[in-house]
C-alpha cells in the first residue's frame, strides 16, 4: 500500500496571520512540520497552500510545495485538489495539520498501521486523558473527545465530554472511564477522500463545528490509533512562545 502525507498550510489565520512562516527555533512551523513527516514519507511528502510566500518558503528549504485554490472551506478541500494536481498511485494520503511542528513518527506510524485492517476508510488518532489529568484539561472545548467501539471505531466525537458519568463527582470523572481526546491528524482512502469532499455540511458538523462528524453521519468508518505522545499545536502567538519552552525540553 502506497502513503503520501499532505500538508495544508494557509496564511490568513484569523488568531495567527502567516502562522506557517512564525520562526519556532530557528526555522519555520511549516518547515518543522514538514521535517517530521519526512522522516516517514520522504519525498511523499508535499506542503498545500493557497500563499505565494509559504509556497516559495517551502521551495527554499527544498520540500514539495503544491498551489491550491484560496476559495477552500476545509483543508481537506484543499488536500483534495493537491492530490489531483500530484497525480501518482498513492492509495492513502495522510492530512497532517500545518501547525503541529512536534508531530512524532510514532503518530505517523500509528496512523498508517491503521490500514492494516481493509474496512478502514478513514483513519485518526486518539491520546488517552491521564487519571492524574486535571478535569479542567477534559473540559476543555477545543480539545475534542473520541467514543470508540470495540473495534477502535469512531462511534462520535464532540467538544463535550463523552460519555458523561452517571453518580460521580466531576473531580472524579478522569478515574472513572479511560476518555479519549482526539489529535487532528487524518488519513484517507484516495477514493474516499474524493467523496467526502462531494458531501455537504451535516447537521452534526453544524452543531460542533466539526468536520469529521460530516463523515461519520454520512456512513464512513473512522478508525482510530492510539498514542501517547502530546503534541503542542499553534494557534496564537502565545502557544508559539509555548513551543519555544517545550523544544529546549527536547
Amino acid at each position: 500500500m502506497k502513503f503520501i502525507g499532505v500538508i495544508p498550510a494557509r496564511y490568513a489565520s484569523t488568531r495567527f496571520p502567516g502562522k506557517p512562516l512564525a520562526v519556532l527555533g530557528g526555522k519555520t512551523v511549516i518547515q518543522r512540520v514538514y521535517e517530521q513527516v519526512a522522516g516517514i514519507l520522504g519525498d511523499k511528502t508535499f506542503v498545500a497552500t493557497d500563499d505565494e510566500r509559504i509556497y516559495d518558503a517551502v521551495e527554499a528549504f527544498g520540500g514539495n510545495a503544491v498551489m491550491t485554490s484560496p476559495n477552500h472551506k476545509s483543508g481537506t478541500d484543499r488536500i483534495e485538489e493537491a492530490v489531483t494536481k500530484i497525480g501518482g498511485d498513492a492509495d492513502v494520503i495522510i492530512n497532517i495539520q500545518g501547525d503541529e511542528p512536534f508531530i512524532q513518527q510514532s503518530q505517523i506510524e500509528e496512523i498508517i498501521r491503521c490500514f492494516d485492517d481493509p474496512e478502514t476508510q478513514i483513519a485518526t488518532l486518539g491520546k488517552p486523558f491521564g487519571k492524574e489529568q486535571d478535569f479542567k484539561v477534559l473540559e476543555n472545548p477545543n480539545s475534542p473527545k473520541i467514543a470508540v467501539d470495540n473495534r477502535g471505531y469512531a462511534m462520535y466525537f464532540s467538544r463535550s465530554i463523552i460519555p458523561y458519568i452517571r453518580g460521580k463527582e466531576k473531580a472524579e470523572w478522569t478515574g472513572c472511564y479511560p476518555f479519549l481526546k482526539h489529535l487532528g491528524i487524518y488519513a484517507y482512502r484516495k477514493e474516499v477522500l474524493h467523496e467526502i469532499t462531494q458531501l455537504p455540511q451535516s447537521s452534526l458538523e453544524i452543531a460542533e463545528s466539526l468536520e469529521q462528524l460530516r463523515w461519520l453521519q454520512n456512513g464512513y468508518r473512522i478508525k482510530v490509533g492510539l498514542t501517547d505522545v502530546e503534541t503542542v499545536g499553534i494557534d496564537t502567538p502565545e502557544d508559539l512562545k509555548r513551543a519555544e519552552e517545550f523544544l529546549k525540553t527536547l
